[in-house]
Formats: structure tokens, sequence, C-alpha cells
């Protein structure tokens, strides 16, 4: 199953995933990005870089999430709502603010669309149903090379690295007024 992420054989874009109908099924699974540009020194081009799965594994209530909605959020969302947009944001050198309340943290809607825009340049991804992803999560993780995971990726060398750069970038957030 690792293989089938880490060379699939195919990669969508966001044009193919953002279309309708959309191609991602609405179930759920495991799903793995590639990225035709590094989003920073030390990282590998066209080679997968981050897994995720939807939904999370709740046992106290029942998940909404699926891959399609998962996978279509990472393209066009926020980093509120994707560590995924966090991390590459937070690579790219955009400005993560607090926003609303100041609980919430963005790159702001010029962040957010630059950040789309790049995605929708570099990133691909993939899929794979399985009724349950939370069971092989940990494993995929520990077994392929996602520099991206810092969830249970202390083993990988840029994990040190990524959580500077995203805990810099919080602290950064938290000095600065929150914007709507």
């Amino acid at each position: 199953m690792d293989f089938a992420l880490s060379s699939p054989t195919r990669l969508w874009s966001a044009a193919e995933v953002l279309t309708r109908p959309c191609p991602v099924p609405a179930a759920a699974g495991v799903y793995g990005w590639h990225f035709d540009e590094a989003p920073a020194p030390g990282l590998v081009a066209g080679q997968l870089l981050y897994v995720g799965i939807a939904p999370r594994h709740m046992s106290n209530r029942p998940s909404t999430q699926n891959l399609r909605k998962r996978v279509r959020y990472h393209f066009r969302g926020n980093a509120a709502g994707s560590t995924l947009r966090l991390t590459l944001g937070c690579l790219l050198g955009l400005e993560l603010r607090r926003v609303g309340s100041g609980g919430r943290m963005t790159f702001g809607r010029a962040g957010e669309a630059s950040l789309t825009e790049w995605m929708a340049e570099h990133a691909q991804v993939c899929w794979l149903e399985h009724e349950e992803p939370w069971t092989m999560e940990s494993d995929l993780i520990a077994k392929l090379d996602v520099p991206l995971n810092l969830d249970q990726n202390r083993h990988n060398g840029f994990h040190a690295t990524l959580s500077k750069i995203r805990s810099d970038a919080r602290a950064r957030a938290r000095e600065l007024p929150i914007t709507s």
C-alpha cells in the first residue's frame, strides 16, 4: 500500500480535483502529496512528501470527513484547517497571522490565495480508499520518508527544521495584531 502512495500510477492536480464531478471518492482512505517543485531547500521535488488520512478516528462522535472533502480542502482551504497548508505556507515564507478572535492562524486572504496558486501549479495528490485509515497512518509515516509530516515523525531528518520554522512562524504571529 505504501508503494501506491510513494510511486503512484496516477497523480491528480488541483484543476482535476476541483472539477465536477470530482474524481476523488467520497470515501475513507489515505492520500499522498507530491510536488514538482520542492517547497524548501533539502526536500526533493517529484517525491512523496506528505501523507494524510480521512477521516481521523473519532471514538466519541462520527466524522463527516472523507477523501474528497479533505483533498479539496487542502487545495483551497486555509492554514487553520489544513496542517499541509500551514506547513507549506511557512516553508514558502508566507506571513502567518492570527485572525478573527485570535484563536486561529492563517496566511490572510492574500497569503492563502498565493498558497492556493502555488499548490495549483506544483502540488499533485494520489489516494487509496481504506475503511479504517487511522489503523495504517502510523505504519505509513514510519515506513515512508514524508518530511512534511510532523506527528509521529520525529525520526525524519527534516523534523527539527520544520518544527522550528512552524514554531517561529506561530511566535511571530502572536506578536502581530489580529487581522480580520
